[in-house]
This record gives C-alpha cells, sequence and structure tokens, in this order.
C-alpha cells in the first residue's frame, strides 16, 4: 500500500514564499511522474508543475517563474517552492504520482492536500 503525505501549506503574505513537501511511503519499486495540482474554491482542480523520473518540468502558465518543483528520488519526496505569492494562488495544493509497488502494477496516487493560503 502506497501512501502521499503532504506538508507545508499555511497562511503567508502576498510576495512571500512558502515551500511544500510530499513523501510517498510504503513497499515502492520504482515512481515515475510526480506533480503538484491545486483546487481553489468553487473551481476545478487544475495542474501546477510535474516532474518525470529524469527531472523534465512542466509548469501551469500562472504560476512559471514564479514556482519550482524538484524531486529526490532517494527519499520517494516531491517539492514545489512558491515564491511570489499572490492572493490567486489561495487554494488546496495536492500532491499526485504514478509509482510502481513493489510485487504489483504501476497506480496513481493523490495526498489528502494542504492548504496554502496567501493575504493580500
Amino acid at each position: 500500500q502506497v501512501q502521499l503525505v503532504e506538508s507545508g501549506g499555511g497562511l503567508v503574505q502576498a510576495g512571500g514564499s512558502l515551500r511544500l513537501s510530499c513523501v510517498a511511503s510504503g513497499r515502492i519499486s520504482s515512481i515515475n511522474t510526480m506533480g503538484w495540482y491545486r483546487q481553489a474554491p468553487g473551481k476545478q482542480r487544475e495542474l501546477v508543475a510535474t516532474v518525470t523520473s529524469g527531472g523534465r518540468t512542466n509548469y501551469a502558465d500562472s504560476v512559471k517563474g514564479r514556482f519550482t518543483i524538484s524531486r529526490d528520488n532517494a527519499k520517494n519526496t516531491v517539492y514545489l517552492q512558491m515564491d511570489s505569492l499572490k492572493p490567486e494562488d489561495t487554494a488546496d495544493y495536492y500532491c499526485n504520482a504514478d509509482v510502481l509497488p513493489t510485487g504489483y502494477f504501476v497506480m496513481n496516487y493523490w495526498g489528502k492536500g494542504t492548504l496554502v493560503t496567501v493575504s493580500s
């Protein structure tokens, strides 16, 4: 069984920074693409950023230049460094990963989310 657990959410002023972390635990053989998604009140969940096992990254236009996604394969962890935060970044942030559990088949997993609130 695999679990994703996010941390690092909180309240920050506009222009400030925050760093989110997501750790995958369980019997894991490998992890392919990992990513961050967010959902603001009254809106659909949207892609924020992804990073492949080889380190290739992709960002939503709204966060490009402000957010940085990275991963530590040895720790099965993905990070999201958020700088120059804006009130419109306020949302629940979710970790997502394609994981190959040991002795099983590849599956997609979601974390429970962490709340980021940016005040003006």
